[in-house]
């Protein structure tokens, strides 16, 4: 499960880190939630660079008749994405990558569950491998959505939850976002977790846990009432 994540980079290292032509016009997000606007960097099926743009997070598939649907929708699983009908279909032909510089999971018992933020340790940004897909409603509306694809959780972070957002290595980016892969039995060895140490884990503000916050507090580390990490 990935319901929050982070995206403060700056616009040069969001560009140098996935070789983009154009530096992406970004305001930092200390909160990501589902239903929002999402940075996800996708390569045109005709060729040619690979460019940012913003999708929303939640997925509505073509097919779907009330885009509410992509509330559902915002995780994927990887074991799963290739039989289920509202993500096969993207598998093959729809792969893109989310930015992001951490995410956010939860842990302890109900009403005194503790949050924190998890990322790399130097603080850089990262891709989350994901689908999108483009919906077009009765009355023209068009709606360009995308879930995260997540799978079992590494060492670290099962200590909080069984699953976490597939995190790619920059060598895998080229081949998950070619268009002309369609074979997916070529990316499905892709969707594995990322090395436990090479994630660093710190328990931060309860501030995370309201959406309508987002800003620098969000991640301000905190001392952890429990005991897990």
């Amino acid at each position: 499960m990935c319901g929050r994540f982070t995206l403060t980079s700056s616009p040069e290292a969001l560009a140098r880190h996935f070789d983009l032509d154009e530096l992406p016009q970004l305001a930092p997000r200390y909160n990501v939630a589902p239903g929002q606007d999402v940075a996800a960097i996708r390569r045109p099926v005709s060729g040619g660079q690979r460019t940012l743009e913003l999708l929303r997070w939640g997925l509505v598939p073509s097919w779907a008749v009330d885009p509410r649907v992509g509330q559902r929708m915002i995780n994927a699983r990887a074991e799963t994405a290739a039989e289920r009908p509202a993500y096969r279909k993207a598998l093959r032909q729809r792969r893109c990558l989310v930015a992001a510089d951490g995410f956010y999971e939860w842990a302890g018992g109900r009403g005194a569950r503790q949050p924190y933020h998890i990322g790399f340790a130097d603080g850089g940004p990262f891709g989350i491998a994901g689908l999108w897909a483009h919906w077009i409603g009765r009355g023209g509306e068009v709606i360009e959505s995308c879930t995260l694809l997540t799978t079992r959780a590494n060492e670290r972070v099962a200590r909080l939850h069984d699953r976490m957002p597939v995190i790619l290595p920059p060598e895998d980016y080229a081949l998950w976002l070619d268009p002309s892969v369609r074979e997916v039995e070529q990316v499905l060895p892709l969707l594995r977790p990322c090395a436990a140490e090479a994630l660093e884990v710190r328990p931060v503000s309860h501030q995370v846990n309201d959406p309508k916050h987002d800003d620098p507090s969000c991640i301000a580390r905190v001392e952890p009432p429990l005991t897990l990490l």
